[in-house]
């Protein structure tokens, strides 16, 4: 019979293998989710317009609702909750960062015509692109973060996203450094409202300012491939 000393000893050993595969557990369910959530979001972009469209639309909402609502990150890990905190910085960065695509644009105008987003569908695409802030960050940046590290999570989180981007091969670029950056900055202040507001700013200017033979009226997926209307 092993002694009291023993068995204090094996209780000891178990319970850091319990966490640690509690932990183990916990890590694939966020790769999982953001599998699940990545995998509709291609299915919608590359899915051509109709019923199986609509039905990936519909299914990569419900996944980013139900992981948001169901996940264990608050509101402020998830950026809702501090909507001051380091505002001005990031709107600055932002302004300035239009300022140098407005710059390039500038320069490659001779290539062709841009395709400036009409304002009364400007307010659409400001929402949207909060969304896909809310998707960026609050999905994918907090689980790959928790998975890995900050550092990782600050190059496979925008990797992800430019990916979604593809074959739309200036925005896929622009993507990854864009995505980088607000990932950045949602790291240090954990606030998704200005990000939304520089998001919609900097893809208005990108619009703008680029040739549109090669943004195709900022289309992806199948959507780049098939519309003639640039």
């Amino acid at each position: 019979m092993p002694d009291k000393s023993e068995i204090i000893v094996a209780r000891e050993k178990a319970v850091p293998l319990a966490e640690f595969g509690a932990e183990s557990k916990s890590r694939v369910l966020d790769l999982l989710e953001i599998a699940v959530v990545f995998a509709m979001i291609l299915a919608a972009v590359w899915a051509p317009q109709g019923r199986l469209n609509a039905f990936f639309s519909l299914a990569a909402a419900a996944s980013v609702l139900l992981f948001a609502f169901a996940g264990r990150w608050g509101t402020r890990e998830m950026g809702l909750a501090q909507p001051l905190a380091g505002a001005w910085k990031i709107l600055l960065a932002g302004a300035v960062l239009c300022g140098l695509i407005w710059a390039a644009g500038f320069i490659v105008r001779s290539a062709g015509p841009s395709y400036p987003i009409p304002w009364n569908r400007s307010w659409q695409y400001g929402i949207w692109a909060l969304v896909q802030e809310f998707i960026l960050q609050s999905i994918f940046f907090v689980r790959l973060e928790s998975v890995f590290d900050s550092r990782r999570a600050l190059f496979w989180a925008p990797v992800l996203y430019a990916l979604a981007h593809i074959p739309n091969l200036l925005l896929t670029a622009l993507s990854f450094v864009g995505g980088m950056l607000f990932c950045e900055f949602f790291r240090r202040w954990r606030n998704l409202f200005p990000l939304g507001v520089i998001h919609g700013a900097l893809g208005l200017t990108i619009a703008a300012s680029f040739p549109d033979r090669w943004l195709h009226h900022m289309r992806v997926g199948i959507g780049y491939l098939t519309k003639q209307h640039w």
